[in-house]
């Protein structure tokens, strides 16, 4: 909870007014250096959410080893957040549908308000049963306030049918935080426009879910070998680029080689895989 000046409790932090109070006086240099500031408050929250954070991990490395899947509810900037998190898993780790998002409103939502969508409380576990959610599963509520009732009850009801919950939240002592399995509350502070939680606790909510999905195609799945995203498919010119360079560090072939053999496989795994069992290059 935030305080007033006299130290009473007047709301959550995500809507308390911060240190700025004068915005629309400042020059935009000002302004700048302003919300910069407030911008360095979010890396240390986060890693102070760590050790809450790593439960929840752990979680999601088994049921993804066990074939479940990761699946986000969110709202508004939030849940567009870990919609575009989702969205990453096959350009990145050449696999779909292990780490899914469902957005209160739908595609719609992705590009404007959906009036009343976020305080359906109905509507939630609909859409996560349309995508065949069950025990296999864990479901990541993502909501800055920890409250948002399209987010809330939809974990309300995945605990009833015995599914593993965690969420993300930027406020302490959330009731959300408090019903859910693995809760992680990552405390960034007022935003620099009151309210306004697309901000910092935006930025932190993807650091989260940034590391709740490579956690899960890294450690859990495989997907990448060192450092390099060895699964990736190349779909286009710099992804074909860049996993024919792989090739070349780990091959002897020729960079004109390593297209040519890329080419003719999925990703740079099978395409090594190929090489290594010494099948001819395919055309």
């Amino acid at each position: 909870m935030s305080k007033n000046k006299k130290g009473a409790c007047i709301g959550p932090i995500t809507e308390a007014s911060g240190i700025h109070d004068d915005l629309e006086k400042m020059t935009v240099r000002e302004y700048l250096f302003a919300e910069s500031d407030e911008d360095l408050k979010v890396a240390p929250a986060v890693r102070k959410a760590l050790t809450m954070l790593e439960p929840l991990v752990h979680a999601v490395i088994e049921k993804v080893k066990s074939g479940g899947r990761v699946i986000y509810v969110g709202a508004g900037s939030s849940g567009r957040t870990a919609v575009a998190d989702a969205a990453e898993m096959l350009p990145t780790y050449g696999l779909s549908g292990v780490v899914r998002a469902i957005i209160a409103g739908g595609r719609k939502a992705l590009w404007e308000p959906v009036e009343g969508a976020e305080d359906d409380t109905r509507r939630g576990w609909r859409d996560l049963e349309n995508l065949g959610v069950s025990t296999q599963d864990v479901v990541i509520g993502v909501a800055a306030s920890g409250k948002t009732p399209y987010v809330f009850a939809a974990l309300q009801a995945c605990i009833r049918h015995g599914i593993t919950t965690g969420c993300v939240v930027c406020n302490p002592g959330t009731e959300m935080a408090r019903m859910v399995h693995y809760p992680v509350e990552v405390i960034v502070g007022p935003e620099i426009i009151a309210g306004s939680s697309r901000l910092k606790a935006g930025s932190a909510q993807k650091f989260v879910l940034n590391k709740i999905s490579n956690a899960a195609m890294v450690l859990g799945l495989g997907r990448v070998e060192g450092n390099e995203m060895v699964c990736m498919r190349p779909t286009n010119a710099k992804l074909l680029d860049r996993g024919a360079k792989m090739i070349v560090r780990k091959t002897d072939l020729s960079y004109d080689e390593a297209v040519a053999l890329l080419r003719g496989h999925e990703d740079v795994r099978s395409a090594l895989k190929a090489h290594r069992a010494g099948l001819m290059i395919k055309a």
